[in-house]
């Protein structure tokens, strides 16, 4: 066997440990296709044997078991252990995550990041930068939540496709809820697509990308795509283990029943979800699968249930100081509010949302939930409406149009458009009006048409 001692330099450089590789491969008589299957490629040992990449803890643990070694004697000069005992620190800042505040995790995450920084912990720091972008989307951070999972992505370049996705995915839903609806589509096509193409089937991957592509396509309008991406997802299910995974791939198959007007089965989806957040203690998941439900109540008349359900996901995400999400819940509870005759209570949780506050809890705008931004100058101007004022109807509807435009909710758009048609037409306005309404028309032609590009490669079975 190779000595580390023998190789010059430090035992843990990049340079050192290809040699040790090389070295114990060529002992064992192994090619470098047999070293790499199945989670790595040759080009990949090839370029880890020349010394221009540290191999991250995942890939040294890999390779130990291929050529029956330790990694400690693949790269001696890391302190015994500390990978394994980070790594069981990020579950615990993960379980925090699921039952406590976003800040009290990202606090947890930055010093995990710091440590494995220090020691040269590549695959560990990106685990702590995806938990910290988590806790970011969570408190409405999403500048910074975007900048942590493409962070995380480029210490994985290096690594499989498979294992760059839950970044890609993050990064996605950071684009997603700052209202950047096509941009959200486009990463997670491209990836399924490059994925597709690979070879690298992995179940647990697809299943991520399939399920977090159903919300994108729903906001924009897409309702084939939508229930496509919710096919593949159910197929894959058999194949995955994940109770994570397999959670959030029920609560977006249930949106895209809810779409469809099948409210049965979207309920009997919620119901496995929130079981499963349940059991894991997920609060902030379990949270949204009461917000599922209070939507699904509105959509088909049931307004006092509705409004329970909204309530306690809007109580359990105040508890968990999730800013965003308690934001967009308020929204949503103030149409069914404004519905049940309680004009006065949904102006009050309006207005705040749409007015700047303090640093730590600003408001719904451009950037940061214009989709719910849009919504709540849509719902102020029906209550405007209501009360016979139909100038300041006017400019609410106006300042939700650029809101839902650069989202790209054309479901929405068109329904504004309508609104504001009619009460232009009323006002005498005819010729606005008209236009008003060809807008809205050209924005419910255009939803899973030329707008997505390319539809995303099915399923390899």
């Amino acid at each position: 066997m190779a000595k580390s001692g023998s190789d010059g330099g430090r035992p843990d450089e990049p340079a050192a440990v290809g040699r040790r590789v090389q070295l114990l491969r060529a002992e064992r008589g192994l090619t470098q296709r047999q070293l790499a299957e199945p989670a790595y490629t040759p080009a990949y040992i090839s370029t880890l044997e020349a010394g221009k990449v540290r191999p991250s803890e995942a890939a040294l643990r890999h390779l130990a078991a291929r050529l029956g070694v330790t990694p400690e004697e693949l790269a001696p000069g890391r302190p015994a252990h500390l990978a394994a005992d980070l790594r069981l620190r990020l579950t615990d800042a993960r379980r925090a995550l699921a039952t406590g505040a976003p800040e009290d995790a990202a606090t947890l995450f930055r010093g995990l990041r710091a440590e494995a920084v220090e020691h040269s912990l590549p695959t560990e720091e990106a685990g702590a930068l995806l938990g910290l972008g988590e806790c970011l989307l969570e408190s409405g951070e999403l500048a910074e939540a975007r900048d942590c999972f493409g962070a995380a992505e480029q210490l994985l370049a290096d690594e499989p496709l498979t294992r760059r996705v839950p970044a890609v995915r993050g990064r996605a839903s950071a684009h997603r809820l700052s209202g950047e609806l096509r941009y959200a589509c486009y990463l997670l096509e491209t990836t399924l697509d490059e994925l597709n193409a690979s070879g690298l089937h992995d179940p647990d991957a697809l299943l991520l990308l399939y399920t977090a592509s159903i919300a994108p396509y729903l906001d924009m309008g897409a309702r084939v795509r939508a229930a496509r991406a919710a096919e593949l997802a159910l197929a894959l299910a058999p194949r995955v283990d994940d109770p994570v995974l397999l959670a959030g791939m029920h609560r977006g198959v249930a949106r895209t029943h809810i779409a469809e007007g099948r409210i049965a089965e979207a309920d009997a989806s919620l119901a496995k979800a929130q079981a499963l957040y349940q059991q894991l203690h997920i609060s902030t998941d379990l949270a949204h699968c009461h917000w599922m439900r209070g939507y699904v109540h509105a959509q088909h008349g049931d307004l006092e249930r509705a409004e329970s359900e909204l309530c306690t996901a809007r109580a359990m995400l105040t508890s968990k100081r999730a800013v965003l999400f308690t934001e967009q819940v308020e929204v949503e509870l103030a149409d069914v509010l404004r519905r049940r005759g309680k004009v006065h209570e949904a102006e009050e949780l309006l207005r705040p949302l749409l007015t700047t506050g303090e640093a730590d809890t600003e408001p719904l705008r451009v950037g940061r939930g214009a989709v719910h931004a849009g919504a709540a100058h849509r719902l102020l101007g029906l209550i405007a409406e209501q009360r016979g004022d139909d100038t300041a109807a006017e400019e609410h509807y106006h300042a939700a149009l650029p809101l839902l435009e650069r989202a790209d909710a054309t479901g929405d758009m068109a329904d504004l458009c309508r609104l504001l048609g009619d009460l232009l037409r009323r006002a005498g306005r005819v010729e606005e009006a008209l236009d008003t309404y060809r807008t809205g028309l050209a924005h419910r032609a255009t939803p899973g048409t030329i707008t997505l590009g390319p539809a995303p490669a099915g399923l390899p079975m």
